[in-house]
């Protein structure tokens, strides 16, 4: 049977119009949720993390918007990769250093997600990201990367981050500064299957991932909460974006075997090649969990004059 399109009504962000489904979360609430309806939603597994979390209204490059954004069901994938840190040097702005698994080896991945149920409706993203230093970090960065690889903090510098809908690349461009596009990209995550495909501009294929879902275990609500910040500027001004993952259900993989990440002709797949990737040491993938989304702040980075 025909799938019938969703109708969508258009709202405005920051002056550009865009499309967003009819009758959606966006449409209802504008990023101001009854929790307790959401909580009724099959597919959300509780709110008690988002009641700890009260939003605030801020001024952006979109408009007046509340923050956090909240996403009440998502499903992640991270493949992590060694490069050479020349590569990565390469494509970072001066002023941000590469996290170091070595003397001249660091730390780049390739991420998908799948936001079933949030704020602004359902979309899918992908990322290739360069594991970075912390602004202003003056040591070696050794607890930082302990920390990075068991997922409880990272923080990134992001080169490309493909969307699936119009308000998902005008709120993560135009608000958060973030290299965001529109195209065709699919995710589906569950306990034994990863796949993903980001289509390019002729609707090849870009990146794409085929995958054993690694063993997963399930965490009590609350007890692990991950954080990433990453670095983008907005104008000329360097800010920081802190998104935090209410971890659920997760499991990670050292082993090779099982995972498949195909490199074809696109942007994505340009932004990776270019980091010289030498191997994957490390697959995580969050089947369920939560997450909240803050707004972009203006941060310290030390400048490099030289």
């Amino acid at each position: 049977m025909p799938t019938t399109p969703k109708e969508t009504v258009k709202v405005d962000l920051g002056g550009r119009s865009v499309s967003v489904p009819k009758g959606g979360l966006y449409d209802r609430y504008r990023m101001d949720p009854d929790l307790d309806a959401i909580a009724r939603d099959p597919r959300v597994s509780g709110v008690d993390f988002f009641r700890r979390l009260p939003k605030i209204k801020v001024d952006s490059p979109i408009g007046e918007t509340l923050t956090p954004n909240f996403y009440y069901r998502v499903s992640t994938a991270r493949l992590t990769m060694l490069a050479p840190s020349r590569a990565i040097r390469s494509r970072l702005p001066r002023d941000l250093d590469p996290l170091e698994l070595a003397p001249g080896l660091g730390l780049i991945s390739v991420m998908f997600f799948r936001y079933d149920v949030c704020d602004i409706d359902f979309y899918t993203e992908a990322a290739v990201g360069i594991a970075v230093k912390p602004a202003r970090h003056g040591g070696l960065g050794f607890v930082d990367l302990v920390a990075g690889l068991k997922n409880e903090h990272l923080d990134s510098y992001v080169l490309s981050l493909p969307v699936s809908t119009e308000i998902a690349q005008v709120r993560g461009h135009d608000g958060y500064g973030f290299p965001k596009w529109v195209t065709g990209l699919d995710v589906d995550i569950d306990d034994r299957r990863t796949t993903a495909r980001v289509a390019n501009d002729a609707g090849g294929t870009d990146l794409s991932l085929v995958a054993n879902t690694p063993k997963q275990t399930a965490y009590p609500s609350g007890e692990r909460v991950t954080s990433l910040t990453s670095y983008t500027t907005i104008g000329d001004a360097w800010h920081s974006t802190l998104s935090q993952t209410h971890v659920l259900n997760a499991g990670t993989t050292r082993s090779r075997r099982g995972v498949s990440l195909e490199v074809g002709e696109g942007r994505m797949a340009d932004d990776l090649r270019s980091l010289k990737p030498k191997r994957a040491i490390q697959f995580d993938v969050v089947t369920e969990g939560q997450l909240a989304l803050h707004m972009p702040v203006p941060t310290s980075i030390r400048s490099r004059n030289k």
